[in-house]
């Protein structure tokens, strides 16, 4: 009988192999090469060196049985290894037949020298292997919706707006909703990103407030749920209470005047705790703004009863009504407005609006005016420009005059429209003009008179003008001339008749002065000759401040020049704390009329020169004015 050949043999081994990794196959080459050695080839080789693995390159030289004792290779391949291995593979997915802790002689027979098994590489998804949806099937939330998250046992009182809906990648087809949170102090044992998902990002928030959870998990906010189903009308009357301090707010239909208040008798009885516009998670910007807006004036009414046309979007009437019906009007008749009611129109303004983030970031008035009158409601500009340009709000623009230590927004209205050589083409109903700061910390101006009336005659383009010097009507325009007659005259000694003009400029300090023609109607310069030049003087009614990010309103209680003000702040105290809610408040300021005059404001600057021994109105409303609105009584009643 033939014996067996030395080079078979040579390659049967005993290899002793016990517990101590638990590394894959993956990451190893396997191979016989002496009587006494057996080489293993990591790709990466684990080293365990005090409890801690690290990985060093596939050049280092074998690691024979002396570096690597009592290792287990069936927690380091896994039970379920290739059966390429050979007849090892056999023995240890057979649990029953060899116990390999304590196998001692294993003889290992390869079918090849090397074996080789490259590792998978890592699933990587883009945006494309998402499905997006608009809305959670069978049920009426959608991108935009207010929600509540349940979580049992990780967070509670989870609120958030659903920013994405949709199916991500992988074998089961459920849907997945990204939530922007509204508090992330909520957010216990949860794991949060700023948007992304398995590192795609769906949608773009502040990091830390993004979840994404099972469309199971999400129903309708319950604070903000639709009070007016009678089944449960006492249930849901008792849970609104509770959130929000005050159950009763109806929507109420038709067509609801603007307050009208005579003395500051009547102003003192629709003032006090829960009056207003209840604040609800940063949205003092929006509660100041329509406060000032509908309350007192109906200069915006258009807005609450324009009919739609075909220019307007699909959502035109819904955003109309709740405008009009859950808002103004209650406002206007019970003199309150509960926060769930105006968290309508902010998630509607979120959805329709190109203005992310209306439903729980800070933002600023205009923001909110950009999405309610130009993209949503479609209103026709207050402002049309010279320059073509139209626009519902004007921005001043002036170099700081350090002369000037109490600057009046008249005299920094001519500074910024003589600077820019624009015009008005007609007198708007409606003037808003934010003041010269930049952010909510820079003020060119530390304090700023906002001026009871606004003198726009010099500014209307082809308006009638009288002459600077003799009244007559003027016929030329010196642009040169700004500021020469005395100190702070602005436009109105810009417009002389031709004698004037002649006179005026025969100085030597003005030869070099261009002035241009003023055109006048024909049928006015015959009148001329028989009447005084009218001026055009447009009324303020609300002045709109800022403190450290809050946003507060002065607004004027009637028409006239003793009208009494009072003061708004939708958030002028708290009850509770994080499930608390805000309380709103009226306050009558009977004094502000008279720090508004030119003698008053002269007084109280040169009496107070530390803001902070300034009168607490007087310092909010001088020193922190964002934005100053003016109406035409005469014009908006064509509008």
């Amino acid at each position: 009988m033939n014996s067996k050949p030395d080079y078979e043999a040579e390659k049967e081994k005993k290899l002793t192999i016990t517990n101590r990794f638990g590394d894959s196959l993956e990451n190893y080459e396997v191979s016989n090469e002496s009587e006494h050695k057996t080489h293993v080839y990591p790709k990466k080789i684990p080293n365990r060196k005090n409890g801690i693995l690290k990985n060093t390159d596939a050049n280092h030289s074998a690691v024979d049985n002396q570096h690597l004792e009592d290792v287990d290779l069936a927690d380091i391949l896994g039970t379920n290894w290739p059966k390429r291995a050979g007849p090892a593979a056999m023995i240890l997915n057979n649990k029953s037949k060899t116990d390999l802790s304590n196998s001692e002689d294993l003889i290992l027979k390869p079918a090849s020298p090397i074996l080789k098994i490259e590792p998978e590489e890592p699933l990587r998804f883009t945006i494309a292997d998402y499905q997006p949806l608009i809305e959670i099937p069978g049920t009426e939330l959608a991108i935009g919706s207010l929600v509540e998250v349940s979580n049992p046992g990780l967070c509670e009182d989870l609120y958030g707006v659903v920013r994405w809906i949709g199916i991500p990648p992988g074998p089961q087809k459920n849907v997945l909703v990204g939530i922007e949170v509204e508090d992330e102090s909520n957010l216990k044992n949860v794991v949060a990103s700023d948007g992304r998902h398995n590192g795609v990002r769906l949608f773009t928030c502040h990091d830390g407030r993004a979840i994404f959870v099972p469309a199971n998990r999400c129903t309708a906010d319950r604070r903000f749920a639709d009070v007016d189903n009678t089944i449960s009308a006492n249930r849901v009357s008792s849970n609104h209470a509770k959130k929000f301090g005050v159950a009763e707010c109806p929507a109420i239909y038709g067509s609801i005047p603007p307050l009208e208040i005579h003395n500051s008798d009547e102003l003192a009885s629709i003032c006090g705790k829960f009056k207003g516009i209840q604040g609800h998670h940063n949205s003092c910007y929006l509660d100041a703004t329509l406060f000032s807006m509908f309350t007192f004036t109906s200069v915006f009414d258009s807005i609450l009863y324009r009919r739609p046309g075909p220019q307007d979007i699909r959502n035109y009437s819904e955003v109309q009504k709740v405008l009009r019906d859950e808002i103004v009007n209650p406002l206007r008749k019970n003199v309150f407005v509960r926060s769930d009611r105006v968290m309508k129109l902010r998630e509607l303004l979120d959805q329709l609006s190109s203005v992310s983030g209306l439903t729980c970031e800070e933002k600023d008035p205009e923001e909110f005016l950009n999405s309610l009158l130009s993209q949503i409601m479609r209103v026709e500009p207050f402002l049309k420009l010279s320059s073509g340009q139209d626009s519902y709000f004007y921005q001043l623009f002036v170099e700081k005059d350090e002369k000037l230590t109490l600057p009046s927004v008249q005299q920094l209205f001519e500074q910024s429209f003589h600077s820019s050589d624009i015009k008005l083409k007609e007198v708007p109903s409606c003037f808003i003009i934010q003041m010269p700061r930049f952010g909510k910390n820079y003020k060119m101006y530390p304090r700023i008179l906002p001026s009871q009336v606004l003198d726009v005659t010099d500014i209307i383009e082809n308006s009638p003008r009288q002459c600077s010097l003799c009244g007559k009507l003027a016929e030329y325009e010196c642009r040169d001339c700004f500021g020469s007659l005395q100190a702070g005259s602005g436009l109105e000694c810009t417009a002389f008749c031709p004698k004037c003009l002649k006179t005026f400029h025969s100085h030597i300090k003005r030869t070099n002065h261009v002035s241009k023609k003023i055109y006048s109607p024909k049928e006015f310069k015959i009148m001329a000759e028989h009447m005084v030049v009218p001026r055009l003087y447009m009324e303020l009614f609300a002045v709109v401040c800022i403190e450290t990010s809050h946003y507060v309103a002065f607004v004027k209680s009637g028409s006239g020049p003793d009208a009494p003000w009072c003061f708004f702040d939708s958030m002028a105290d708290r009850k509770g704390e994080q499930n608390g809610y805000n309380i709103p408040e009226i306050t009558c300021v009977p004094e502000l009329t008279q720090w508004l005059s030119e003698e008053g404001a002269r007084s109280i600057n040169e009496t107070s020169t530390n803001d902070k021994v300034l009168p607490e109105h007087a310092k909010r409303i001088f020193c922190d004015a964002y934005m100053c609105l003016y109406q035409s009584t005469d014009i908006m009643m064509y509008h």
